[in-house]
């Protein structure tokens, strides 16, 4: 299985981008999914979550800001960026967590999101 991340570029402060990640082929068990980022110099940073239950997590930084969600099969993930801050210039990164019984994660090759006027 792969995820292919696509949806960023550059854009201006304030402005607005939807990053999408699809699965190849359907996953089963899916438990949760969501999207890191990494600024240069910086360590990696989990942005958003969304669980198999629909329950939602962000980071303190993008709460009111940016919208996890995903189709109902749950073959992709979505997040939906509004009011983009120069800090949020980063590579994100999706990933889903999956499993019956032994539990792993899959991981998207990476989107850059650049936030800059």
């Amino acid at each position: 299985v792969q995820l292919q991340a696509s949806g960023g570029g550059l854009v201006q402060p304030g402005g607005s981008l939807r990053l999408s990640c699809l699965a190849s082929t359907s996953i089963s068990y899916v438990r949760s999914m969501g999207w890191y980022r990494q600024a240069p110099g910086k360590q990696r940073e989990l942005v958003a979550t969304l669980t198999s239950y629909g329950g939602t997590n962000y980071t303190d930084s993008v709460k009111g800001r940016f919208t996890i969600s995903s189709d109902n099969a749950q073959n992709s993930v979505y997040l939906q960026m509004n009011g983009l801050e120069p800090e949020d210039t980063a590579v994100y990164y999706c990933y889903m967590r999956a499993g019956r019984v032994v539990i792993r994660p899959y991981w998207g090759q990476g989107t850059q999101v650049t936030v800059s006027s």
